[in-house]
């Protein structure tokens, strides 16, 4: 894949990621769909990769210096934003919680 772009995860969302897998896998004890989902959000990350300002900025009610986009992956939001040359992925966040509080 061509990308102008540079990928970086934020602990933040490494976090957020592991807390879910463990969550699938240990309390739903489901290890096989935890796999999937990794294997779902990477795969969403990178399509995205190539170009990553061609979607709509979710709104947000609170002011940000950059613009948060987000990928659906599943019942999941995940949350980037875009500076120079880099992609920065900040959250993974369960659709239906108040994501207004968690940005």
């Amino acid at each position: 894949m061509d990308s102008n772009y540079t990928l970086k995860f934020l602990p933040l969302f490494e976090n957020d990621l592991n807390a879910i897998v463990d969550y699938i896998s240990i309390n739903l004890q489901n290890p096989t769909a935890a796999n999937k989902l990794i294997d779902d959000v990477e795969k969403a990350i990178f399509d995205r990769l190539s170009d990553p300002e061609a979607f709509e900025p979710y709104p947000t009610a609170a002011k940000h210096p950059l613009p948060y986009y987000y990928i659906r992956v599943r019942n999941y939001l995940v949350f980037y934003v875009v500076y120079q040359n880099t992609m920065e992925v900040r959250r993974m966040i369960y659709g239906p919680r108040d994501i207004s509080k968690l940005l």
